[in-house]
């Protein structure tokens, strides 16, 4: 029987150095599936090129939160054609969200852009990768309104009874690399059932050993704590994550 791959649910390889040598690394660990997320119109045309050069790299287009607001409304809707004209070639509608870190982050703009961003998703089909910064119970009241069904919480910080809402709905967090030595992440993981945990690197941010580049071949270390927290052995812990994959993206 063939293993189950490892997954890196999120990263950003248009920002990671020497990208041909970690999609390498990463192939040679194990890590067979690495969702390269879009933020701009710049990096989804680069998320596309990268799966087109690399069978382990699948695309996520969207607009993050604060790219978004330098676009116009014009701008905005183009990008928003662009990605359904390529809804045959990628798995999901992602990085997309809120970002409340600032003040003078245009809060109500935000959830405006996030609301098309659902609606695409909703529209097309596709699961959608959803960023919370400083906005995790706004974020969930918009999609809850919306009623989005496959949804993943990436890098969630919120709190507890939000994270059971998150629970409740049927969807899915995720652990990043970090969870080595976070405790907010090691509760989370804690917490969440395996069925609704994918594993990400975010690179080359959340490195495992607070060095400075992460990389897709790091996500290992995602699951290597998932089966210590959950008390099950490593290759039932990629299994589980790998039915959650085919769950959210195949079906």
């Amino acid at each position: 029987m063939k293993e189950s791959p490892y997954i890196d649910i999120h990263c950003h390889l248009d920002i990671c150095e020497n990208r041909d040598e970690i999609i390498k690394r990463a192939e040679e660990r194990g890590v067979g599936i690495i969702i390269n997320q879009g933020i701009n119109p710049d990096s989804n045309r680069k998320s596309l090129r990268y799966s087109l050069e690399s069978n382990v790299v699948k695309p996520a287009l969207g607009l993050y939160p604060i790219d978004a607001l330098k676009m116009s409304d014009p701008e905005i809707e183009a990008e928003i054609e662009f990605i359904k004209r390529k809804k045959n070639l990628i798995l999901a509608i992602g990085e997309v969200g809120i970002d409340f870190k600032e003040d003078e982050f245009q809060h109500e703009r935000q959830k405006d852009i996030f609301k098309k961003m659902i609606a695409l998703s909703k529209e097309m089909g596709k699961p959608i990768i959803v960023h919370s910064r400083k906005a995790e119970e706004e974020s969930i009241s918009i999609l809850e309104e919306m009623r989005a069904k496959k949804v993943i919480m990436h890098c969630f910080s919120g709190k507890f009874n939000l994270i059971k809402k998150i629970i409740s709905h049927g969807w899915y967090l995720t652990v990043p690399t970090n969870v080595k030595y976070s405790q907010q992440f090691q509760s989370l993981a804690k917490e969440v059932p395996l069925a609704q945990l994918f594993c990400e690197t975010d690179s080359p941010y959340l490195h495992p050993d607070k060095l400075k580049d992460n990389e897709p071949s790091n996500v290992i270390e995602s699951y290597n704590m998932l089966a210590i927290i959950k008390g099950l052995p490593l290759d039932d812990v990629r299994a589980m994550v790998w039915k959650n994959y085919q769950r959210v993206f195949e079906e």
